[in-house]
């Protein structure tokens, strides 16, 4: 396909934007045609999960929709169509972004074990508040034990490297979503990042953030 996604394939688009970027496949039941020239266009991306796949917008995908709020839809569409040109014009006077306006997707339930004897197996990962807590003490490490101080995403995980991306992740869209004393903020600079600091950064919904503080 082109880099501009058919009226259809845009639909699929929209139709996980509005559920935070990503969900099941068979939650969304898209036409495996058009769902397959997303993926090839970088718009999609499409994991294994359970017994079926999940379909994430890249950021590709978020920067694609938020250019393109005001494009047509087929005409059964026209209802949507007027919302995301309403949408379109809210960002446009706010200047928030379509990522900022959708927000992170909620924290999702790991999947359920198919055997027991899988499930005695598997390793059980922090409780969010132990989370949270290693977090807290890895950033104190990487500051010397100070405050209202940046730390990159890149030094945090480097501190925090017996966990994995996905609960590492995890912890960081709990403080995204109602953490009051940590934060996580962006480096807008792209000449200030190097491969690996872009290759750290959170990016619950096509918005990457570079650092995390702890407010003094």
């Amino acid at each position: 396909m082109s880099e501009t996604p058919t009226p259809a394939q845009a639909l699929i688009l929209w139709r996980l934007l509005g559920r935070h970027g990503t969900a099941l496949n068979s939650e969304i039941a898209p036409k495996k045609p058009a769902r397959d020239a997303l993926v090839r266009a970088g718009l999609l991306a499409v994991e294994k999960e359970g017994r079926s796949s999940r379909l994430t917008v890249t950021d590709k995908g978020w920067h694609w929709a938020g250019g393109h709020l005001r494009d047509p839809l087929p005409p059964p569409q026209r209802v949507l169509q007027d919302w995301l040109t309403r949408l379109h014009h809210h960002l446009d006077a706010t200047g928030a972004t379509l990522a900022e306006f959708v927000g992170p997707a909620p924290e999702r339930a790991p999947p359920e074990k198919t055997t027991r004897s899988s499930a005695s197996r598997a390793p059980r990962g922090p409780t969010p508040r132990r989370l949270r807590a290693r977090i807290e003490a890895a950033y104190l490490a990487c500051t010397g034990g100070q405050t209202a101080r940046p730390v990159r995403l890149s030094a945090l995980r480097a501190a925090l490297s017996d966990l994995d991306r996905a609960t590492v992740d995890a912890g960081l869209a709990a403080i995204l979503r109602r953490d009051e004393t940590m934060r996580l903020t962006r480096i807008s600079d792209p000449k200030a990042l190097d491969a690996a600091e872009r290759a750290a950064a959170f990016s619950p919904a096509g918005e990457p953030f570079h650092e995390i503080w702890i407010q003094a």
